[in-house]
């Protein structure tokens, strides 16, 4: 009887230690973590947002406090800018600008649709001598990305390029 009551109770402390790992792992999840960061230094008020969970780089905007919000070392550290502050953007694909945004230009419409693109990166560029631009992998191939494939991390970008634009003007 004793020694079915020990194996018992080392069962439950298995089950125990399982559930809170388990839940320990869910929790500190790259997209969670920069998720949960985005809230943190926005609210729920972000309009748009670009994560990175492979490089631990995320970036939003906030219309409503005219802020964007770009964040690394998986939410760990931030700047937030103000829209006065941003200068631009551009879209990335394998190496070569595809499609840009800058105060005081005409936009470089988004003319290429790559879909076997090997690396889609979004630039933020900032008005900031310290830092002057920000650069997030929407995707990458071989690594697990929120966009999913080359086409909609191209939407993305676009939608960012979009969204930048508005705020320049």
């Amino acid at each position: 009887m004793e020694a079915i009551r020990i194996i018992l109770l080392a069962a439950l402390g298995a089950a125990v230690l399982t559930t809170a790992g388990l839940t320990l792992a869910w929790w500190m999840e790259p997209e969670r973590r920069l998720r949960r960061a985005l809230r943190k230094a926005l609210g729920d008020g972000a309009e748009a947002e670009a994560l990175s969970p492979s490089e631990g780089k995320a970036a939003a905007l906030d219309f409503q406090t005219g802020q964007l919000l770009v964040l690394w070392n998986r939410g760990a550290g931030g700047l937030v800018y103000e829209f006065e502050e941003v200068d631009g953007a551009e879209l990335i694909v394998d190496g070569h600008v595809v499609a840009r945004v800058r105060r005081g230009e005409q936009r470089k419409q988004l003319d290429v649709m790559a879909p076997d693109a090997e690396q889609v990166v979004l630039r933020l560029i900032f008005d900031d001598a310290r830092n002057p631009e920000f650069e997030l992998s929407l995707w990458t191939t071989g690594l697990p990305t929120p966009a999913g494939s080359p086409p909609e991390a191209l939407r993305l970008g676009r939608r960012w390029l979009s969204h930048v634009e508005a705020l320049l003007k």
